[in-house]
């Protein structure tokens, strides 16, 4: 009497290849997941960054890092600061006064007169600053106050601001779904 094979050779090959299949898949899978969590620190382009200031009498904001411009933005909002609510921050002493350039740098001098500002439908004051950093170093920062509904959300782009391209894409960035959104949230959890 003849015996059946258990298995053609063919079923074996193939579900060999199957199994290999699903193991470079799974592989594959593993390095995609490696990978996206290196792009969203090390790729191009703006990566939140944890709040780097100490604790103080306001909620941390969010603070983001763009690799490529050099630049950091950090954002957050202030509640009960405005005594004016209809025209917001608008001269300089208030704009120093209501942000938080002295979190960059003890030491910081402005660097030019402030102006008017908009970001998406808010309105404020934005000026340029000269900081004293660690070791004696230089840097530049740009300060922002801009309000809405009687709360103050204070902005500080630092880096190479004096360059035109990088500020407008610091203060282009404010304006994306990213601070949005987040920004948003927190004024909605009043």
């Amino acid at each position: 009497m003849k015996r059946a094979p258990l298995l053609k050779r063919r079923t074996i090959i193939q579900a060999s290849l199957a199994g290999g299949l699903v193991a470079g898949l799974a592989g594959f899978s593993e390095i995609a997941h490696w990978y996206k969590e290196w792009w969203d620190v090390h790729g191009p382009g703006w990566k939140p960054m944890p709040w780097p200031f100490p604790a103080d009498a306001w909620p941390p904001g969010k603070a983001w890092r763009n690799r490529d411009l050099e630049l950091e933005v950090y954002v957050r909002p202030k509640r009960g600061l405005l005594a004016h609510c209809d025209t917001g921050v608008t001269d300089d002493a208030e704009l120093e006064r209501f942000t938080d350039i002295a979190l960059l740098a003890p030491r910081f001098a402005p660097a030019q007169a402030g102006s008017r500002i908009r970001i998406t439908d808010l309105f404020g004051r934005s000026r340029l600053y000269r900081l004293q950093l660690q070791a004696g170093s230089a840097g530049l920062a740009e300060a922002i106050a801009v309000s809405y509904d009687c709360v103050l959300v204070v902005s500080m782009i630092a880096g190479p601001v004096d360059d035109d391209a990088r500020r407008k894409a610091a203060r282009n960035f404010l304006e994306t779904n990213t601070v949005q959104i987040w920004l948003n949230e927190q004024l909605g959890s009043r």
